[in-house]
C-alpha cells in the first residue's frame, strides 16, 4: 500500500500553489512513496542505544592555535593600495550609499 497518494500530492501542490498536470502528480506521487519507504527503512534500524550523530567519525579541529605574531604595520600594509584615507583601504561607493 502507498504511503502517499495522488490525491495527497495535488493537496500538496495546492498548498504550495503550484500547477501540477496528471502525470506529475502520478510522477511525484511514485517519488515521493519511495522516500518515505526509505525513511521508513532507516527508522526500522535505527536502534534506541546507539546516540544520534551528524557525522559517522569524529571532527577535529585541524587549525592551529592562535598566537601573536609580527604583522605589517599599516603603512606598510597600504603602501600597495591604489588609493588611502584615514589609515583605510579607499574603495569607490556602491549601490548609491551615501556616507
Amino acid at each position: 500500500m502507498s504511503a502517499i497518494t495522488r490525491d495527497e500530492v495535488a493537496h500538496l501542490a495546492r498548498l504550495s500553489r503550484l500547477a501540477l498536470t496528471d502525470d506529475e502528480l502520478d510522477h511525484y506521487a511514485t517519488q515521493l512513496d519511495a522516500i518515505i519507504e526509505a525513511v521508513a527503512k532507516v527508522s526500522e534500524v535505527a536502534a534506541e542505544d546507539v546516540p544520534p550523530s551528524s557525522h559517522a567519525l569524529p571532527l577535529t579541529n585541524v587549525f592551529r592555535a592562535d598566537e601573536v605574531r609580527q604583522s605589517l604595520t599599516p603603512e606598510q600594509a597600504l603602501s600597495g593600495a591604489p588609493a588611502v584615507q584615514d589609515d583605510r583601504f579607499q574603495v569607490p561607493r556602491i549601490l548609491g550609499e551615501e556616507a
